[in-house]
Order: C-alpha cells, then structure tokens, then sequence
C-alpha cells in the first residue's frame, strides 16, 4: 500500500520548474465527457466517455478512496507521504469531508464565468439558470428530452417577462441603451426557441441555446456571434458586451498600492493560442479559444495578456502534458520566468484567490488550514471551506504555476487542468485556493488532452478586450 500511495504522490519526472503540487488525490483525467471541437484540423472522431465498458481505464473504488483521502490531506495539511513523518497531525481532520460533498459541480466553463461576473441582478439569474440547464436535458434519451426542454424555455421565457424591468434597471446607465436593445434580442430570441420547441426540431436547440446565453451573459457582440455588418456599426467599448456584462458599471474594486503599477487586466479579454500539434496523424493545427477574467485576478490576467501583447509566448514549446495538466511559460535559460528588460529581473506577481462573499481578492496567500508547522514560509489563511470564485471545475481551467513553497513566485508559466473534478464538487478541488486561476478554455478545450511535449504554440493573439488592460509594460520601448 505504502508503494501504491508514493507511486500516486510521484511527480512527472517532465516537470518544468514552479511546479504543481504531486500528483496525489489525482482522478483519472480520460473519463471526460464529450466535447465537439470546432476550429481544429482533425480527422478522428470526437471522444467519448469510456462508461462502464471501460472499467478498466476508471479508478476502482480503493483507488478513488486513496485519491480522496489524498486531497483531504491537501486540505487539512497532511503533507505528502514522501515528507518526514513528525509533520503529520496526530489525527485526520475527518469531520470536515462534507465540505467534499457538497453538491454538483458546475464544469461548464461559460457558466462559470457568467456566475463569476460581478453583478448582484436576481432577475437575469433566473433566466440564466433555466437556459443552462437545458444542457442536461438533452442528456434524456428519446422524446423525454425535449419536453424537459421545452419546460426549460418556458420557465426562462416567464422570468424574462417578468423581470424585465428589474434586469434593465440594473444595467450600468451608461450602457442602457445598448442592455435595452439586447433584451428585446433576447425576448425575440425566446419566442423562436419556442417554435424551435414545438416543431420539436432536437438539432436546432443547442445552437440556439448558445446564442440565447451568449446574449444573457457572454460575448454576444462577437463577429462569431452576430452579423459582421451589425458588430461593426457598434462602439468598440460596446462590441463584446452583454446583458450581464453591461450590469457591470467601472471595475468594481481598487487594486492595492503595492501593486497599481503592474499591468492589470481590468474586465474581460478573450486570445485565441493557435498550437502546431507534432507527430499526430489525427490533429495538426488546433485554435484554443480562452477567456481571461481580470475581474477576479486582474494582476494574473493583466500579467499574461501583457505577455501575450510582447509575443513571448510565440515559438514556445509545451513543456508538461501529463494526462494531469498541460504547462508552458519556461523560457529558455536559466530564467524560470519573464525577464522585465526594465529591471533585468524576473517578473513575479502575487498569488491572486477571490473568494465568493469578499469584494477584493486575497493576495500572497493561500486558503488551506495550517501549514506553518509543515514549512515556515507557507503562508496561509485556513479558509479551505470557502469557496473560490474561479474554481478548478472546468476542463481547460487556466491558472498560473509557482514554487510551491513561494506563493508570490508566479511570473510567466501557466498550465490547463485537465482533471474533471468527479469526486471532488465544484469549488472543493484540491488546488482551489492554493493557485491563482485567471480564465478558462472555451473552444477547443477538448483537444488540449491531444497536445504533448514538444509542440509548439505557434501564436497567441488578442480577440477582444485589450483596451481593459492597464499599465502594459509591452508599450515601454526596452
């Protein structure tokens, strides 16, 4: 047993620096449901969960009990069992596991940045949440499916019409026209999906779920999304808004002093990292569309995209894709991050954790238990039970790696989970509150589990969104 715990608890001996806690309390990452690519040169089929013909390919119940125990242990400070054996505690902290299984997670990564906005709006919620969920009704085999549906656009149709007024009402005054005009989008929007409904037209709902959310809480204004002509005609302040978005009046806290002068992402902006995938028959070239949330970490996005702006990403190789995470960002040298050509120093920013309830994030520290006793500069809050406004749900979460034992270590390396959250539900993720997730994979996630060591990010470019960026270092010559 002893040797089955450290075999799990080993790192990838391809680990690049600032890396990853071990592996323990890791879920098997190929059960992951399916996920269609778009954009991606590809000629196999799209994956599919192994379900139960493929139970050897699963975690067996001992197995899954191992990686439980595991991850509790990264909650309440047990440390790893490679540590020496006076750091454990004298007993498991066993009465918190029901903060493990508190509910479902929600792994969708546009639902989590919807919820992640920083508005206080009832009225869109609820229509919010009746248009998500159609999602899982189309899970039902046969007609049971759209009926479910079909209840799903009639309760988001009444909560539209009835709380239209309050929706509106809570659009930033600035953006009122432009949330006006995107509500009778919306109510218009309703009334098709209706008939699409009652043609009972399966086919047609997906798509027209997606256009509905995007105008509740996504980048509606997108050319991907509306017409070229329409996107065109609007402001460029109001080209990637929507009705959740235009609630949002100002960047709603200030950054502290000690950091106001880095660069800070202050709103939203979307990149697409174009990847040359090598030595793979069945994908070449594959687009990663990623939305960077700077209202919940804007010194971390506000840091990448500021790098992405000086192409420092261009011509990198991956450097860790273990089935656990993929990880770029090392540069070549003996530098573990972005040299600032102003200082000749690396470039370091602050661990950065929103917490759902708090009105700014929590800076260079972490939200485990005690650990002091473990290491003496692992500083930490123990808020392990509160919850994360970025959580670690999404296939294709995006966060910023660091020393391990350095909490304000980050500078350029990044990784993407790949791990679903199975056995641990949404925001009770084993790395929630230890590292600093600053956006999520929206397209094309799916194929990050094809990409290996060795292939390229050919590009990383800006979509939208980099007027929010402030202070950006790429504009200073030098």
């Amino acid at each position: 047993m002893a040797a089955l715990l450290s075999s799990l608890c080993r790192p990838s001996p391809a680990t690049p620096r600032f890396p990853l806690p071990s592996r323990g309390g890791c879920f098997d990452a190929r059960r992951r449901p399916v996920r269609l690519g778009f954009r991606c040169s590809a000629s196999r089929s799209p994956r599919f969960d192994p379900g139960s013909e493929q139970k050897d390919k699963s975690f067996g119940l001992k197995e899954s009990a191992i990686s439980l125990a595991l991850a509790i242990g990264l909650f309440t400070g047990v440390p790893a069992l490679t540590s020496p054996a006076h750091a454990s505690p004298a007993s498991p902290v066993l009465p918190d596991l029901s903060v493990l299984i508190s509910g479902p997670p929600i792994k969708d990564p546009g639902a989590l940045l919807r919820n992640a906005l920083p508005i206080d709006n009832k009225a869109i919620r609820e229509v919010q949440r009746p248009l998500e969920d159609i999602t899982e009704s189309l899970k039902v085999s046969g007609v049971r499916a759209l009926d479910l549906v079909e209840r799903n656009v009639r309760q988001a149709s009444r909560a539209l019409e009835q709380g239209k007024t309050m929706i509106l009402n809570g659009v930033a005054e600035s953006k009122k026209e432009h949330g006006k005009e995107l509500i009778e989008k919306l109510a218009i929007g309703m009334q098709e999906f209706q008939q699409i409904v009652e043609q009972r037209d399966r086919d047609a709902v997906a798509p027209k779920q997606k256009e509905l959310l995007q105008y509740v809480g996504g980048n509606v204004t997108s050319p991907d999304s509306l017409s070229k002509t329409y996107w065109l005609r609007l402001p460029a302040t109001l080209r990637f808004c929507s009705v959740e978005e235009d609630m949002v009046d100002g960047f709603p806290y200030e950054v502290p002093e000690e950091y106001s002068n880095m660069p800070l992402l202050k709103g939203r902006a979307t990149v697409d990292m174009k990847v040359k995938v090598k030595d793979n028959p069945n994908v070449q070239d594959c687009v990663f569309r990623i939305v960077l949330d700077g209202y919940n970490a804007p010194i971390t996005a506000g840091n990448f995209l500021d790098l992405v702006e000086r192409h420092f990403y261009d011509g990198m190789e991956i450097q860790r894709a273990d089935g656990f995470v993929v990880q770029t960002g090392d540069p070549e040298g003996p530098a573990e991050g972005f040299i600032d050509p102003s200082t000749e120093k690396v470039r370091t920013i602050p661990l950065e954790i929103m917490v759902i309830g708090d009105k700014t994030p929590i800076y260079g520290e972490t939200l485990e238990p005690n650990l002091r006793y473990f290491h003496p500069i692992y500083q930490e809050l123990g808020r392990y039970k509160a919850q994360t406004r970025l959580p670690f749900n999404a296939f294709g979460t995006m966060a910023m790696a660091r020393d391990e034992f350095d909490n304000n270590s980050g500078s350029s390396q990044v990784f993407w989970l790949l791990k679903e959250s199975e056995l641990t539900p949404s925001n009770a993720n084993i790395l929630d509150g230890r590292y600093a997730v600053f956006g999520y994979v929206t397209e094309n996630e799916d194929y990050l589990a094809d990409l290996k060591v060795g292939d390229v990010i050919e590009s990383i470019q800006v979509v939208s969104g980099l007027e929010n960026l402030v202070n950006p270092s790429y504009k200073i010559v030098g």
